[in-house]
This record gives structure tokens, sequence and C-alpha cells, in this order.
């Protein structure tokens, strides 16, 4: 098989790293689950990437079996499916009524309708090596359209001057695994595996570069601090880097919604406490 024969020293070698860095990265967000079980509601941290995450592992996988051959990217894959299903399960059950039904309705359409589209579509349609090319490009598109996600984080850093919410670590992995990726599938001679990397290198090196020019800037804060404060989870909780092995890159977030807010609170407290102060000098004074 490609990837494990030793006619393929090299594909398996990078096989086997791209795994091991890709379900590291799948570990992620265990943290913001871990906070989600300890405070028993998700808060403002959204489905969305779970779901895609899980959509794309079943996408290449199906790729992996019309290909044939591709043990490593089925391994992977079905490492990630089985993670991103736990992920939903645990959002699903201490999310709101709105957000669980809402959940559950993407779900059955992007990996139940779709999905099942797909499939009906290659197998109906199309036959032998024009199958793979179809459902190969399949897979670079929807990667493609996913990476556009890491914009968000990209303009928040440069409009906060903060790289608060993109760890250097994870961005390094997320390029080192993009990296592997496209080392595996040119050695494989995959080019829909190849394709997708060019990008996530591309993302994660720029991310790198932000972090360099903005590790050492003081955070800007920009007026309307609960508005804006509270926009910050759910774009943080929406950013996915996919690398096949499909990636969910979920930032780590180091204020959480509540602390946030206590932190504002803090701060208006604090300013008055300093003018009652102040009234109380001039009272004395007069």
């Amino acid at each position: 098989m490609a990837g494990l024969s030793m006619h393929h020293p090299l594909a398996f070698i990078f096989g086997v790293l791209g795994n091991i860095i890709s379900f590291m990265v799948y570990l992620a967000p265990l943290p913001t689950f871990y906070r989600v079980y300890r405070k028993k509601s998700t808060q403002d941290f959204q489905s969305v990437p779970y779901i895609v995450a899980l959509f794309s592992a079943m996408l290449w996988i199906y790729y992996a079996l019309v290909k044939t051959d591709s043990a490593l990217l089925i391994s992977i894959n079905s490492v990630g499916c089985f993670i991103e299903t736990i992920y939903i399960i645990i959002y699903l059950i201490y999310s709101p009524r709105k957000a669980r039904i809402t959940t559950l309705a993407s779900l059955f359409i992007l990996n139940v309708v779709v999905f099942s589209l797909i499939i009906l579509f290659t197998l109906l349609l199309a036959t032998g090596s024009d199958r793979e090319k179809i459902l190969g490009w399949i897979c670079v598109g929807f990667s493609v359209c996913v990476f556009a996600a890491p914009l968000s984080i990209i303009r928040l850093v440069i409009r906060t001057k903060s790289v608060e919410f993109m760890p250097f670590s994870l961005s390094l992995f997320l390029t080192i695994s993009a990296v592997v990726w496209f080392l595996y599938g040119l050695f494989t001679k995959d080019l829909y595996v190849q394709l997708p990397n060019v990008l996530g290198f591309s993302f994660g090196v720029f991310q790198m570069l932000l972090y360099w020019c903005y590790k050492n800037k003081k955070t800007i804060v920009e007026p309307m601090l609960p508005e804006n404060f509270m926009e910050l989870p759910t774009k943080i909780a929406a950013i996915v880097v996919l690398s096949p092995g499909p990636i969910l890159e979920v930032c780590k977030i180091v204020h959480g919604d509540a602390e946030i807010l206590g932190e504002i609170s803090d701060g208006k407290e604090e300013n008055k406490a300093e003018k009652d102060s102040k009234e109380d000098k001039e009272m004395n004074i007069v």
C-alpha cells in the first residue's frame, strides 16, 4: 500500500509524522470543552468548526477509499471523525435549546444531505479515475473555501495589535503539519493532497510573521468594549484550518465572556471609585 510499503519509505515516514501532528492538533480544543463541562454551558462558542471538521474528515476518508492505497489518510481521518463526534456530542449536551437545534440542523444538512449527494454524484455520474479526480477536486475546493476562515483572526490581530488570541505554538504546529502532508502528497504523487497544504503553509507562515510583528505590542483597546469583546469568542471559535487529514484549529481563548465582562466591570468600578473619591475631596474642601 502506498504510504505503508517500503517501496515508498519517505511517504511512509511523512505520513506517520502527519498522523502524529494532526492527532495533537485535533486535541487542541480539549481545554475549551473542559471549560464547557466545568461551566455546564457552551456560552458563545459555536459548533460550526466541529461540524465542518467532521465533514472534512468524512470527505477525505471517502476520497482515500476511492483512491485506494491511502491507509495513512484513512487512519488519521477516522480518528478525526471520532474526536469531532465526541466534541459535537458534548456541545449538544451543554448548549441551549436554540443552539442545539441549529447544530442538529447544520449537522444534518452538511454531514448527511450534502455528503450523501456527493457520494451519489460520484458513484452514478463518474467511474474509475474520473471519480477519483472529481472527488479530489471537491476535497481541494472545500479545503480552499474553509481556508478563508483564518482571515478573520488575522484581521483581528492587525486591528487590535495583539496576538493574545493567536497562539504561536498552534500556528507553528499547523505550518509543520501542512509541510509534512505536502511532502506526503509529493512522494505519493497525490496532487489533491499537495494543493491544500500549499495554501495551509502560506497562512501558517503569515500567522507566525504576524505574531513576531505584534508579540511585543501593547493591546489596543477599541471603544465600545462590551460589544467588541463579546464578538471575540465567536470569531476565535470559528477559526478552521484544514490539512488532509483535516485539522481543526481552535485558537486558545484566554478570556472567557464572564472574565472579560468581569474585567470591564472592575474597570468601571475602579473609575467610579476614583470619581467618588474626588467628589469627597471636593466636598471636604468646600
